[in-house]
């Protein structure tokens, strides 16, 4: 009769987990800290190109040291930000954004420099790394908007009927999203 009892009781919890959307939970966290990590992923992408790029504009304005050093700064700054994709607060993206867009500026700095030496702008290296980073730049964009996208399925997911009483229970939070930084809606010139 116990192990009767045991088995029924076992029976509705597994009813109770499974109604309750534990699963897709689960699986819906999983999905933002995999989109997270893409994000992250063309970040680096963009980081490791900075060298290169350095290095090629170095050889051409070697008087414009502290342009350079400003970059190799604005990277090193950039890539010490480490979000933990559990804790995806407000606070840790606006820092995350807050180190991409000091690289952001110094890279456009950068490119300022480089428009008084027609040379370094005719030169086929330099052109295929600007070639790469504009095309690292459009991947932050599309990651970016997948990442929302994604955390957006999850954040309704688990604040509708009847999952918000069992994410509470199991610690499953609201995450944040990538918003605009302050001034973003005017475009940067940048000019190649």
């Amino acid at each position: 009769m116990k192990n009767l009892k045991l088995g029924f009781v076992a029976v509705i919890v597994a009813v109770l987990f499974s109604s309750c959307g534990y699963n897709k939970m689960v699986s819906m966290d999983e999905q933002v800290t995999s989109q997270w990590a893409q994000v992250q992923n063309v970040y680096q992408r963009r980081a490791d190109l900075i060298p290169n790029l350095v290095n090629t504009v170095k050889g051409y304005a070697e008087h414009e040291k502290e342009t350079l050093e400003g970059v190799i700064e604005a990277r090193s700054k950039a890539t010490s930000v480490n979000i933990d994709p559990t804790k995806l607060t407000p606070e840790a993206i606006q820092q995350f954004n807050q180190a991409q867009e000091g690289l952001s500026s110094a890279l456009s700095r950068l490119m300022v420099v480089v428009e008084r030496y027609p040379d370094l702008k005719a030169n086929q290296n330099f052109l295929d790394l600007q070639a790469q980073l504009e095309g690292t730049e459009n991947r932050i964009t599309v990651e970016r908007q997948k990442f929302n996208e994604t955390t957006q399925q999850y954040n309704a997911y688990i604040r509708k009927f009847p999952q918000i009483i069992y994410a509470g229970w199991f610690g499953f939070e609201k995450k944040s999203y990538f918003e605009a930084q302050p001034g973003a809606e005017k475009a940067p010139e940048v000019k190649f």
